[in-house]
């Protein structure tokens, strides 16, 4: 096998002109990756997957025209559209929420690593061999706030609740009042009181003054 065969075929998308040239240049200095183009929006580099056909994309998470997660998107799309390619995201923070909604379909094919990941080789070429071969990597950091979402999650207590106790976290994450739930769900205002002291105690907030633990029984809800 020539070296050019066993070199990884990758397109690199980030807005950042000297992010995305830097990149290049660690990749091609390591000898094993040829990059065949880099580009600044993930509608180009959806195109130029398609015209080139990579073995990966190494992406960064927002790019124009939102600065949102064009890049996140863009992985879903690839992932569908092209199986066999494997696709490294790349974030500034190490934010759950993006990994959550990255990995949320499934982590086959799909690492997300840190930008500050990007001056260890080493890192990097783990992370495209292992999308190449189907396998999904996640930055350490990441993976420690997906677990205390988790945890935090877990202690929040909102898996315990009823689907009728959940019906009532709706209507007062809506700010309405005992009264109000009721008339909305058609409940005696003394059942609705009930449920409430329920939510409060499963929520671990059963001493609180009433009108904080509703807030805090909300934010636990939103966040949940």
């Amino acid at each position: 096998m020539s070296e050019d065969a066993a070199r990884l075929r990758v397109v690199i998308a980030d807005d950042h002109f000297l992010v995305r040239e830097g990149v290049r240049m660690l990749l091609e200095d390591s000898g094993e990756v040829e990059v065949l183009d880099a580009v600044g929006t993930a509608t180009e580099l959806r195109r130029r997957v398609a015209d080139l056909e990579p073995d990966a994309v190494m992406t960064d998470i927002r790019m124009p025209p939102s600065h949102q997660m064009e890049g996140i998107d863009a992985a879903h799309r690839i992932r569908a559209e092209h199986p066999q390619i494997g696709v490294v995201v790349l974030s500034q923070h190490a934010d759950e929420s993006y990994a959550f909604e990255l990995l949320k379909n499934g982590t086959a094919g799909l690492a997300y690593l840190l930008k500050d990941r990007v001056g260890d080789i080493d890192e990097m070429l783990g992370a495209l061999r292992a999308v190449c071969d189907g396998r999904s990597m996640i930055d350490a950091r990441v993976v420690d706030a997906l677990v205390q979402r988790r945890t935090r999650r877990e202690r929040s207590g909102l898996e315990e609740l009823t689907p009728r106790e959940l019906d009532v976290m709706r209507e007062m994450a809506q700010g309405k009042s005992n009264a109000g739930i009721a008339a909305v769900l058609v409940l005696s205002e003394s059942a609705v009181e009930k449920h409430v002291s329920s939510i409060f105690s499963k929520l671990g907030r059963p001493g609180e003054e009433g009108i904080h633990r509703r807030v805090a029984a909300v934010l636990a809800f939103l966040q949940g």
